[in-house]
């Protein structure tokens, strides 16, 4: 295992200064993996799973860093996020579905179609305090056999929501070249979605967009804005903290984004990473999922969504 060490930080706000930890060292928690996405903590019982998707396997590391296998094959799940009852929603590559696995272990299909044609790969999912699951679902996972199967699209990239209470899936979003990660802000008014464009595209469409979530019976979004362009690279997935700001993936490690959508500064990492959450004791410790590696960081400055 690599030896811990401080990340540099670039400092674009001086408001960054105070989230940084200038003796809190970048640690590495799992190595040798192909490509890790879909982090999410449980507090409960003190561990992280990640999905490893082109190993088509799910890991689980504890708090005291040991690392297990939690499922395989699982499907090449990508994204992760628990509902209000603390189990498990995942986002399968393989099986075009999004699944629960209930309380006593029972995995549970929740949706796999939309209007009577098969969903394309869901690729990340959050849970609103309601209780209605949101997901992207672009192609990624069904154009190349790397993380998943070839297979054919029958849906336009889009992104959902489903109530599990009535099984209802309603479209929200599906103006986008390829939707990935998504967040809510902390009072739930602000839904964020990364747009990372078309995989083998010259020049893909890549920015973060921001919806207002309408306040009415059926789930539906309103006044779509670019929000943020991350550069270098592009925003994959990401996290928003009590206060609001968005912690992005990026090309060249951690963008830390500001409501108005300035950039306050940026953790640099020698890879880029594609994904990240909030966990650890105080809910203030970044999970990164950097290429081949898992990092862990404590910050100043804790999550939204308490795990």
């Amino acid at each position: 295992m690599s030896t811990p060490f401080i990340p540099k930080h670039e400092v674009i706000d001086p408001r960054f200064r105070s989230f940084v930890l200038a003796n809190a060292a970048l640690e590495p928690l799992i190595e040798g993996c192909r490509w890790l996405e879909g982090s999410v903590w449980f507090a409960d019982h003190r561990f992280l799973l990640v999905s490893d998707i082109p190993n088509d396997r799910v890991l689980r590391v504890t708090e005291s860093g040991e690392v297990s296998v939690f499922q395989q094959p699982a499907d090449y799940s990508n994204g992760h996020a628990r509902d209000c009852q603390g189990r498990l929603i995942s986002c399968l590559h393989l099986r075009r579905c999004i699944t629960r696995i209930e309380l006593d272990g029972k995995v549970v299909t929740l949706v796999d179609s939309y209007v009577g044609k098969r969903l394309n790969s869901p690729n990340d999912v959050i849970v609103k305090r309601d209780g209605t699951i949101w997901f992207t679902d672009p192609h990624y996972g069904i154009e190349t056999n790397y993380e998943g199967k070839k297979q054919q699209a029958e849906l336009p990239p889009s992104v959902y929501c489903f109530n599990p209470q009535n099984a209802t899936l309603t479209l929200v979003a599906d103006d986008f070249e390829g939707p990935n990660g998504l967040c809510f802000s902390p009072d739930e008014k602000l839904l964020y979605v990364s747009d990372s464009g078309k995989q083998f595209a010259a020049q893909p469409t890549r920015h973060i967009r921001v919806f207002d979530v309408a306040d009415s019976l059926t789930p539906r979004l309103c006044n779509g804005r670019i929000f943020h362009t991350v550069t270098p690279g592009y925003a994959d997935g990401f996290r928003c903290d009590t206060e609001g700001n968005i912690w992005s993936s990026a090309g060249d490690g951690v963008h830390c984004i500001h409501p108005s959508g300035a950039l306050l500064g940026k953790i640099l990492l020698p890879t880029a990473v594609s994904n990240l959450c909030f966990g650890g004791r105080m809910n203030s410790r970044l999970f990164l999922c950097a290429g081949s590696t898992l990092y862990a960081l404590s910050i100043n400055c804790c999550g939204s969504v308490m795990p």
